[in-house]
């Protein structure tokens, strides 16, 4: 509770809870019970009762994204260490591994070394996943980062399926093909093209992995804009109007310096194409690419965790402290997720909102008497769409 109102140190928390009417363990009882949190048994039963709430079960599509935490020390040990940092952080750091379901729920969460890379995070917590809960049916979605091709082949000979983004410099065969079909014709939006890996078919000629391309409108308007601010700069830039600096589209290597205008056409014909790759050759184009779109749910979920994990809330400097704070953030996690649903408010709006109004005793010549702050209709069916009567 103290974690969804206001995130802080374990004295903090008592101060919280107390702030808003609510009697919390003592400071001495929260440092006592830590180690337990630490186990895997006892995140075992968080992960258990969040996957009973999400209705995990055979066909189950998951989420999977990584974050780093980084502490506020020079000195790297076993744990903590200097790794990959896209703010370019050389400070030793962890990395943390999200499983949630496909409405972003989470399901499971770990912790590795800092320097590991997030491609061998993955097979781990599904692994712990699928045998904790004996599913054998799984659906991976995850950004192409977290996939190696020995990831794929290792998902794949698990008897389970992925689906992720994919990255391409060229333009796909399929599309390029296309073009050459239709050289008069623009893409339209949402268009969509299908490649299929038939190398190593299935049963009945069937291909073992589908990637779709589709063409967004929105997403080659935002990059085309990009190009042109870039074009006009590498045309100053080869006109010595300005310095190169680090523009692509300069080419240094011709003569007296040129605007790469083979480069910025292959750019422009890629603007507004996205991949997505599956093993799931079942499914629709439009469901793969439903699925992956989703992964900004773990993402909105990761956005809260983050702040919420800033290594002063708990304790740092042991592997058992943190194990056990990454349990009480995936229960804050889990309960905020459930009253953004049944609420339909972001948790800071409810919170900001509910924390006006509480209950409280009052003891009046020896006799205790309970009293509340009167609730406008609106805070009263708020309170009840987050606590139904069933």
């Amino acid at each position: 509770m103290a974690r969804i109102i206001q995130p802080g140190s374990k004295l903090d928390s008592v101060e919280t809870l107390a702030e808003v009417g609510v009697r919390s363990a003592s400071y001495a009882t929260i440092k006592r019970h830590l180690p337990t949190y630490a186990t895997t048994d006892f995140r075992d039963q968080i992960t258990q009762a969040c996957a009973r709430h999400a209705g995990i079960g055979p066909g189950v599509l998951v989420l999977y994204d990584v974050t780093t935490l980084y502490f506020e020390t020079d000195e790297a040990d076993d744990f903590h260490k200097p790794g990959f940092s896209k703010e370019r952080r050389l400070e030793p750091q962890i990395t943390v591994g999200l499983l949630s379901d496909a409405h972003g729920f989470p399901l499971s969460v770990g912790a590795f070394e800092g320097n590991m890379a997030e491609t061998r995070t993955m097979l781990p917590m599904i692994r712990r996943f699928q045998e904790s809960f004996d599913v054998d049916d799984i659906t991976v979605v995850a950004d192409a980062g977290m996939f190696s091709s020995g990831n794929k082949k290792a998902i794949v000979d698990a008897g389970l399926h992925y689906i992720i983004g994919t990255k391409f410099k060229d333009l796909p065969y399929v599309i390029a093909q296309w073009r050459r079909d239709h050289p008069d014709q623009d893409y339209e939006d949402k268009q969509i093209w299908v490649e299929a890996d038939r190398t190593g078919r299935g049963p009945e000629g069937t291909p073992h992995r589908v990637t779709y391309y589709r063409y967004s409108w929105d997403r080659a308007r935002r990059t085309l804009k990009g190009i042109d601010e870039q074009v006009a700069k590498a045309e100053k830039a080869v006109a010595g109007k300005i310095a190169v600096k680090r523009n692509r589209f300069v080419d240094l290597k011709a003569p007296n310096k040129q605007v790469n205008w083979a480069l910025v056409n292959k750019n422009k014909a890629l603007a507004g194409i996205k991949g997505f790759e599956t093993s799931r050759t079942d499914l629709e184009p439009e469901e793969v690419i439903g699925a992956y779109g989703r992964l900004l749910k773990i993402e909105k979920a990761f956005r809260m965790s983050k702040s919420d994990l800033k290594a002063r809330p708990i304790y740092h400097r042991t592997r058992e402290s943190i194990d056990a704070h990454l349990t009480v953030v995936m229960a804050a996690m889990a309960v905020g997720h459930l009253l953004e649903e049944r609420s339909g408010l972001s948790l800071k709006r409810l919170v900001r909102t509910l924390k006006k109004y509480r209950t409280f005793e009052l003891q009046i010549a020896g006799q205790t008497v309970h009293a509340a702050s009167p609730l406008p209709t609106d805070v009263t069916e708020l309170i009840q769409r987050i606590s139904p009567a069933d």
